[in-house]
């Protein structure tokens, strides 16, 4: 069996690092800037850190409802995404810090780890970058 595609984002960048990013539905618009620079504009390790961070919280909830349990409003995510340079060039390392007050702590690991297991960013760099997600 083949999977489905649910959705395609289509976005066009120019210039790079230092250039722009526009999604063809118009909803993303951004500047660009190298990362430390005193340039206007997001990067490409912000713009990861984002969208892990808030499919993690999505997968999250799949794993909570399945079990039967409300997340709370106040779930958050602290999301890091470092740009490393060493002997073979430049790699990622990434970590989420995820904080669900009033839950258990041995009830929230656990829907981190099912969230870790079924969030397509997860899948995608696992194995790839050094990652960690970590209750906080």
């Amino acid at each position: 069996m083949s999977d489905k595609t649910l959705y395609t984002a289509h976005v066009h960048v120019t210039g790079g690092r230092e250039g722009a990013a526009r999604s063809s539905d118009g909803r993303l618009d951004v500047q660009l800037a190298v990362p430390g620079s005193a340039g206007a504009g997001t990067n490409p390790e912000q713009l990861f850190a984002a969208g892990w961070s808030a499919c993690f919280e999505g997968a999250m909830g799949i794993a909570a409802k399945a079990r039967g349990i409300t997340l709370p409003a106040d779930l958050a995510i602290d999301a890091e995404v470092d740009l490393r340079h060493g002997d073979d060039g430049y790699s990622l390392a990434a970590r989420l810090n995820v904080s669900v007050p009033g839950v258990e702590p041995e009830i929230a690991r656990q829907l981190i780890e099912a969230a870790h297991r079924t969030c397509p960013y997860s899948k995608a760099i696992k194995g790839n970058i050094d990652a960690v997600v970590a209750l906080v």
